[in-house]
């Protein structure tokens, strides 16, 4: 339990940063680490860069396997329908991307019009996507583009452009997250839906004492030892602490201009990831 309080003190501590004239510095976080908020996009690029070549398999590691059942059903969840243009954000190794295609195809035959675009900051995740695309043959297919972009401005994608917007487990890592929102809202056409998947705020409290322990004991561990890089998977694991609980994100789409069904999320897992989700009417 001791973990447990010292994980929501970190999560909701902030700590002013003044120069040497005294002037405040506008600051941000980077897992528990306070940094300038300017260089903590590059911290997070270095991160990914060092993780992609074992990102997918690091994930079958440390969920079990789990983070491919979540990610099903977030695609059924947004129910595509046959010339759904999406915009999937921060998706550089395509498993969403994919995911989508597929249903589509099974949907609704071959002669589907649908296509997606995949959007990442770091070009490392996105060379292993399009290495996997082309390895499992979407790149033919013509459906599929993969774009170097950033979330919080995304100047290659036009106002009201896509039919829906996806980010899965991205957005925590983004340094202003309401921006990435209001991008979002900038470029879904009227009637377009946001969907996120993102780590949550676990509630029961045995579970989340469970839930610390694996993550902050085990998951850098296995980092050190599968893909040889404990500090990216401790700042990974103290990333999801940082983010917002489900009720705060789910006000900040809101804030957003989007119009929520109900709560607006829905927990996976007793909470350990939550679909979040919105429409621009």
């Amino acid at each position: 339990m001791l973990l447990t309080r010292l994980t929501q003190q970190q999560q909701h501590s902030t700590t002013p940063d003044h120069d040497a004239a005294g002037d405040a510095t506008t600051t941000t976080h980077f897992g528990f680490r306070t940094v300038p908020e300017d260089v903590k996009e590059s911290l997070v690029g270095g991160v990914f860069s060092n993780v992609a070549d074992k990102y997918d398999v690091m994930n079958d590691v440390m969920s079990g396997g789990v983070h491919r059942l979540w990610k099903d059903f977030f695609v059924r969840a947004l129910a595509p329908g046959p010339d759904m243009q999406l915009l999937d954000v921060a998706g550089g190794t395509g498993d969403i991307a994919f995911r989508f295609l597929d249903h589509v195809k099974a949907a609704y035959g071959a002669n589907h019009a649908a296509n997606v675009t995949v959007v990442d900051i770091n070009p490392n995740m996105l060379k292993v996507g399009m290495q996997r695309a082309e390895k499992l043959g979407y790149m033919q297919t013509g459906r599929i583009t993969f774009q170097e972009g950033n979330a919080e401005h995304l100047s290659s994608i036009p106002d009201a452009s896509v039919d829906a917007f996806t980010i899965a487990f991205g957005i925590r890592n983004c340094t202003h997250v309401d921006a990435v929102v209001r991008e979002a809202y900038r470029v879904l056409k009227t009637g377009g839906r946001f969907m996120c998947l993102e780590f949550g705020s676990v509630e029961n409290p045995i579970i989340r004492s469970i839930y610390d322990t694996y993550s902050f004991q085990v998951i850098p561990t296995l980092g050190g030892l599968i893909a040889n890089d404990r500090d990216s998977y401790q700042y990974l694991v103290e990333s999801i602490r940082r983010f917002p609980p489900q009720p705060a994100f789910a006000r900040m789409i809101r804030d957003a201009g989007f119009r929520l069904r109900g709560k607006g999320w829905e927990d996976l897992t007793f909470g350990v990831a939550a679909v979040h989700s919105g429409w621009k009417l």
